[in-house]
């Protein structure tokens, strides 16, 4: 069988697999957000945290229950790994530095899980498994949370009532994280991923000369790290690690896990406002960029020309062969056009415009389909603009779901599209105009230049992805990193909270003969069209001087 082939037959499995749990998924996610009832494990934890899930927030407290329990969740975290060294079970390791302690702490938190530490060479099993394994389940609820609340402000009228923050946290761990993550864990036993405590073992090498491993609870962190978008490796090495990821049957489960929960958001969203082909409006735009970005990586890594690629098949620089051109571009895909991060190659090693089409997954905003939570409601402010822009053309106030999108509204969206490249832009030109950042490049040119771009752009857009050429461990990127993440994921959801108060505060818009029908295929190519050009406008200087300048000089 040809790679091509081979790449095409896992897409078209992964399509269906998809497919099949689109709609049961989906509507158990419904469920789950609209239901009155509260288990006894709930009820149990909402004592414990002194939570009372009945009581309906507005926007400024559903915002302040987000700010509360991360920056709780940043000092733990962070004091974790500063006593590391004093803890039970932390296999000889040290305590974290304080400027890298921070730098992870504000990464599991915001769901980046950006990593400039070698997992097995760094943390125990108690900061793996208490610490970081924890915030993988807590920082993906958090942004599932919060766009539920966003759909709420759709789906609600005359009050500015959103639903209840810990409610919303809990049944997402409860009901839909863990239940998912026990199967899938097992899953990735059942395929070779490890699951113990075991010490470090000492092994030989080919080349000769011992080599140390150590073991952990890897299979129940790797499913939670891909199903929750999060990204963060027990090994360095992250997915392309045979522990982590043995074989290309494990690759392709974990690219569906990456997938499953935010193309399924899309139906929760239809169930929820109370229109079905609205949500296959929205999964119709994710599914047409992600398909779109799949086959220009997978054109772009197997079209290389010379005696190596014509030996290998394409260009396998940096890639596993159990996973081959295919698989290593449907992962270096997925990740980065919904906010995981994980890697199984090294997407420095790619084309230049390989290079390029992650990069520029994430600058879309990650919302293709995005990370689990944040992608839906990174789509509807995007969907926002796409009405406002169509009202102008027309001369109509603009009208989305029955809810005026009047001058307060579009301040809020624009401002979340705003926040992100700015922090992007303005940390890499920092990094420039400094002395010491650019030591860290491995190298020069444009290809030193993506290295920095991309840094900023995972860290800011909550990815936490690396393109593996630059030395992050380092005061300056610990800290600004570390800024980008929380800057990144927690200034948006103070504007989308904020649209979502003032939606729900609206009485309905009756629909009329002029209403735009946002459940059309013509809406889907106006959304797709404002992405793409959105975003184009907004990075494509820096682009240019990074990844296309690498592929055009090729």
């Amino acid at each position: 069988m040809s790679p091509v082939l081979a790449g095409v037959l896992q897409l078209l499995a992964l399509i269906v697999a998809l497919g099949l749990s689109y709609r049961p998924l989906g509507d158990h996610m419904a469920r789950v957000y609209s239901s009155d009832r509260h288990l006894r494990v709930e009820r149990w934890l909402y004592k414990a945290i002194g939570a009372h899930p009945s009581v309906e927030m507005r926007w400024p407290a559903y915002l302040r229950g987000v700010l509360a329990f991360s920056a709780v969740s940043v000092l733990f975290l962070y004091l974790l790994q500063r006593v590391q060294g004093s803890l039970p079970g932390s296999l000889g390791f040290v305590s974290i530095d304080p400027d890298q302690a921070f730098n992870t702490a504000a990464s599991f938190v915001a769901n980046t899980n950006w990593q400039s530490y070698y997992g097995e060479q760094a943390m125990g099993h108690v900061v793996q498994t208490g610490g970081l394994a924890v915030q993988n389940f807590v920082s993906a609820a958090v942004g599932m949370a919060v766009a539920v609340a966003l759909v709420r402000g759709f789906a609600r009228s005359r009050t500015g009532e959103l639903g209840n923050f810990w409610a919303d946290l809990v049944r997402g761990v409860v009901r839909i994280l863990l239940p998912i993550s026990v199967i899938g864990a097992l899953v990735l036993v059942a395929c070779g991923a490890i699951q113990n405590f075991s010490g470090i073992h000492e092994v030989g090498q080919l080349t000769g000369g011992p080599q140390q491993w150590n073991g952990g609870a890897v299979a129940s962190q790797e499913v939670i790290k891909e199903l929750g978008t999060n990204g963060g490796g027990y090994f360095n090495a992250n997915a392309a690690h045979p522990f982590e990821n043995p074989d290309g049957l494990s690759n392709l489960f974990e690219i569906y896990l990456i997938l499953v929960i935010p193309f399924a958001l899309t139906r929760t969203f239809g169930r929820m406002v109370g229109s079905l082909r609205q949500g296959y409006a929205i999964l119709g735009t994710m599914a047409v960029i992600w398909l779109g970005f799949t086959a220009l990586m997978m054109w772009t890594e197997f079209a290389g020309r010379g005696p190596a690629f014509d030996l290998a098949g394409g260009a396998m620089e940096g890639k596993e062969t159990r996973f081959g051109i295919g698989g290593s571009s449907l992962f270096a895909v997925a990740t980065t056009l919904t906010s995981t991060g994980a890697v199984n190659s090294f997407h420095s090693s790619y084309t230049g415009f390989g290079g390029g089409i992650t990069m520029l997954g994430m600058q879309l905003g990650e919302i293709a389909p995005g990370g689990v939570g944040s992608g839906l409601y990174g789509m509807l402010i995007m969907a926002v603009i796409a009405v406002f822009l169509a009202g102008l053309m027309v001369g109509r106030t603009p009208e989305y779901l029955g809810k005026k999108i009047g001058t307060r509204e579009i301040k809020f969206a624009a401002c979340y599209l705003l926040v992100t490249p700015a922090l992007v832009l303005c940390f890499t030109a920092a990094s420039f105009v400094l002395d010491t950042p650019a030591h860290s490049m491995t190298n020069s040119g444009a290809h030193g230049f993506s290295e920095i771009l991309y840094a900023y752009t995972s860290g800011a857009n909550n990815n936490g992805s690396a393109f593996a050429g630059l030395n992050a461990d380092t005061q300056w990127f610990n800290t600004t990193i570390g800024l980008a993440m929380l800057l990144g994921r927690f200034l948006p959801m103070v504007f989308v909270l904020a649209l979502a108060g003032s939606l729900a505060r609206q009485a309905p818009v009756p629909e009329t003969a002029g209403t735009l029908r946002t459940e059309k295929p013509l809406f889907t190519g106006l959304l797709v069209g404002t992405i793409v050009i959105v975003a184009g406008l907004t990075y494509f200087p820096a682009l240019a001087l990074g990844p296309l300048a690498e592929g055009l000089a090729a």
